[in-house]
C-alpha cells in the first residue's frame, strides 16, 4: 500500500459566497481529496485550513500551488498550498 501524501491549503480573505465551493471544486478537478476542513469568519475575514490527500493528484504540489495562487488572485484571496512534510518541519519545536 502506498504512503498517503498530504498537503495543507490555507485561504484568507474578505468573506464572500462560494469560497469553499471554488476551492473544493479545484481540488476535485485535480483529484485532490479533502480530508479535513476548518473555517472561521473573523469579523468579515474568511479563514480556512484544509488537509488534503495529494497521493493521486493529477499535478505536482508546486503546480497545484501555482493554480491555487492564480485562483486566489482572481478571487482577491490569499491561497497557499504546502506539502505536509514542509508544514510539519516548519512547525516542529
Amino acid at each position: 500500500m502506498e504512503k498517503m501524501e498530504k498537503a495543507v491549503i490555507t485561504v484568507i480573505g474578505k468573506d464572500m459566497v462560494g469560497i469553499l465551493a471554488q476551492v473544493s471544486n479545484m481540488c476535485a478537478e485535480k483529484d485532490v481529496n479533502v480530508l479535513e476542513v476548518t473555517q472561521s469568519i473573523l469579523q468579515d475575514v474568511f479563514v480556512m485550513v484544509m488537509l488534503v490527500d495529494i497521493t493521486k493528484a493529477t499535478v505536482e504540489v508546486g503546480d497545484l500551488a501555482d493554480e491555487f495562487n492564480a485562483l486566489g488572485e482572481k478571487l482577491n484571496l490569499k491561497i497557499h498550498v504546502m506539502h505536509e512534510d514542509i508544514f510539519n518541519s516548519m512547525h516542529r519545536i
